[in-house]
């Protein structure tokens, strides 16, 4: 395997300090059982000390890390919620802010270094590094300009985007591979033709109702939304089949200048959030697609962004494959390493499934 140009990281420490509180939120519930909330720190440290055994992070350059301002969150999100997670985070206690999104004592810091560090690497990679991998926490693609959701405070690659459009990047895509329908960054992109958005997701997951195929878009936006919803069960052979015949055919007509991965792993066969069935030598697989694209249309200009992925024994060796793949290493693992006896084969019903997508996309204006 060739070496790619040169990888740059960025994750900060200090993202373990968001805590979500207890799955139970109710008392006396919650003070009865303890049961860890699936978005929790272990999430990143596992995934770092993988990295580290494994001698990847020799390989890679790691970035400073900053935490992003207030006129950068407010590129996406509208001042009044900026303000009410503040407040919340200012209390030091365990609150709501939103649908499935909790902040705890210590989340205002790490929700700040989330965005800022996609944003290190984004301008790093439009600097001249090839690509660059944020692992960071807590994830953004459910985040709307309004409202906080599903485990997401502040939409990180939204406001990487709007970033690296005042840099220069007039075109921006991004794809999102999370189990989860990226519903915040459809809806905050839904109307602008600038920015090309694909979701591959399990069908009808989360948000309920949210990523069918007919969502296209609107106004001067129209097409510029790509939805894929997969069905249960879709492994490996299924997710490169849907990047081949949709992902690659949209990012082709659209020519951005920058991609994006919103890499949300919970695709993984032993997360506990999502019913598919995707290994890590699937998410080699489906980075090693990204990257070509992005050395065909945009001189190798790859940001990858970890949004979920809830799977403790899984998910660090998935960012370990995707990592590997972008810094041009050989893989430390031949194979997945929790032997995972997944069908490779493309069946009907994924066939189908990615067919449909692909018919909606034929019938878009161009790109």
């Amino acid at each position: 395997m060739a070496p790619a140009s040169r990888t740059v990281l960025a994750w900060d420490e200090r993202c373990l300090a968001h805590d979500n509180g207890s799955m139970l939120v109710r008392r006396p519930a919650s003070e009865w059982l303890d049961v860890p909330h699936f978005e929790r720190p272990e999430r990143l440290a596992r995934t770092i000390q993988v990295l580290e055994l494994a001698g990847t992070l020799d390989a890679v350059q790691r970035l400073d890390s900053r935490s992003a301002t207030r006129a950068e969150l407010e590129l996406v999100h509208e001042p009044a919620m900026i303000e009410r997670i503040e407040r919340a985070c200012a209390e030091h206690r365990f609150a709501t802010v939103g649908p499935e999104a909790r902040v705890g004592p210590d989340s205002w810091q790490p929700a700040l270094l989330a965005a800022g560090n996609v944003l290190a690497v984004t301008d790093a990679v439009l600097g001249g590094t090839g690509n660059g991998f944020a692992i960071v926490r807590p994830p953004g693609h459910h985040a709307t300009a309004s409202e906080p959701m599903g485990f997401c405070l502040f939409n990180s690659v939204a406001i990487a985007a709007r970033h690296a459009q005042r840099a220069g990047a007039e075109r921006v895509a991004i794809v999102d591979w999370d189990v989860h329908h990226g519903n915040g960054t459809e809806t905050i992109f839904w109307t602008d033709p600038s920015v090309l958005f694909i979701s591959l997701h399990q069908d009808d997951l989360y948000p309920l109702g949210r990523g069918r195929t007919g969502d296209r878009g609107a106004g001067a936006g129209e097409g510029s939304t790509v939805n894929v919803p997969l069905p249960a069960g879709t492994g490996d052979a299924g997710y490169a089949h849907a990047f081949a015949e949709v992902v690659e055919p949209a990012l082709r007509a659209f020519a951005p200048d920058l991609l994006f991965l919103s890499a949300g792993q919970d695709p993984a066969a032993s997360d506990p959030l999502g019913r598919m069935s995707v290994t890590t030598e699937g998410f080699r697989e489906l980075t090693g697609r990204a990257m070509a694209l992005a050395e065909e249309l945009c001189d190798g200009r790859l940001v990858v962004a970890l949004e979920g992925g809830y799977s403790l024994e899984q998910l660090p060796f998935c960012n370990l494959a995707i990592a590997e793949r972008l810094a041009g290493l050989e893989p430390t693992f031949s194979a997945d390493p929790l032997e995972l006896d997944i069908p490779r084969g493309l069946r009907g019903f994924e066939r189908e499934a990615v067919a449909a997508a692909a018919d909606a996309q034929a019938r878009s204006p161009d790109l």
